[in-house]
């Protein structure tokens, strides 16, 4: 059995560090092969820490962003961050998404093509990339890194579609949304006399009800709280990420769960604790 590997698709240089990077980081200290592919260089992403909005990081945003990917996927553990090189999308109607270089107006079988050729380098056994259900934040380019990843899935293995030798990944995973968990972190800062930077976020179905996987991740979260801040253009140190103490995050969710929606090997019912489960 080859090293086992693990790949994440993320849209946005930060989303490796809000989505599954407790579970990034708990693989990589078990020894796993981790790789970070991410979609796009964030040109439109604004700066939301005041304090990180200097002359010089908005007259070259893409190569602060791509410095602050670097600093948080190794902080993560990343044994490898693969860019596909596209431009960030920005939101439904805005400038940046009518942009030609965009990813979301990049023709599908050429995204798709272009993650194949990193699948097949990087032959990882598990994928883990966003969830079939974005109604809460549908943002054109996790929309498209969903579709992309989800095609590439089969794409890699069939020799009939693009060059290169093929390879088959065993499992893929969608990151889920816990709304349980947004609605305890909300109630416990309610409860501590400070008023909820959750608010918004509460509303619609979350996917609680589909998860199949539960990784226990207490002891990584303190990297995710790292890589997170090294996006200072994006994350300030009071921000709503950090409206608990660690301690009492912990306490509420020490596990980051998953949708299993693809798995060529055998698995037990249950709740799976691995993402390896049937491989290893």
């Amino acid at each position: 059995m080859p090293r086992l590997c693990l790949m994440q698709v993320h849209a946005h240089p930060d989303d490796e560090a809000s989505k599954g990077a407790a579970t990034a980081a708990r693989y990589a200290a078990e020894g796993v092969r981790t790789v970070l592919v991410t979609c796009t260089g964030g040109e439109a992403g604004e700066i939301l820490n005041p304090a990180a909005d200097t002359p010089e990081a908005r007259a070259d945003l893409p190569a602060v962003r791509r410095a602050e990917l670097d600093e948080s996927a190794a902080i993560l553990g990343y044994a490898a961050v693969r860019l596909l090189g596209y431009r960030d999308s920005g939101m439904p109607g805005t400038e940046a998404n009518a942009h030609p270089a965009a990813f979301a107006n990049a023709p599908l079988e050429e995204a798709v093509g272009r993650l194949v050729e990193v699948v097949r380098a990087e032959r990882p056994h598990v994928i883990l990339c966003y969830s079939d259900d974005q109604s809460r934040y549908p943002h054109p380019d996790h929309l498209r890194a969903h579709d992309v990843a989800v095609a590439a899935f089969d794409a890699a293995a069939d020799a009939a579609r693009f060059p290169g030798e093929p390879w088959q990944p065993l499992k893929l995973y969608y990151m889920g949304r816990a709304l349980r968990v947004m609605q305890a972190y909300h109630e416990a800062i309610l409860a501590g006399g400070e008023p909820s930077p959750l608010e918004p976020f509460l509303g619609g179905v979350g996917d609680d009800d589909r998860f199949t996987t539960a990784v226990d991740v207490a002891e990584h979260m303190a990297a995710r709280d790292r890589a997170l801040l090294a996006h200072r253009t994006q994350v300030a140190p009071d921000s709503a990420w950090f409206a608990l103490p660690l301690e009492e995050r912990i306490r509420i969710a020490p596990t980051e769960q998953f949708i299993r929606a693809r798995s060529l090997v055998e698995v037990p019912g249950g709740i799976e604790r691995d993402l390896f489960t049937g491989i290893r």
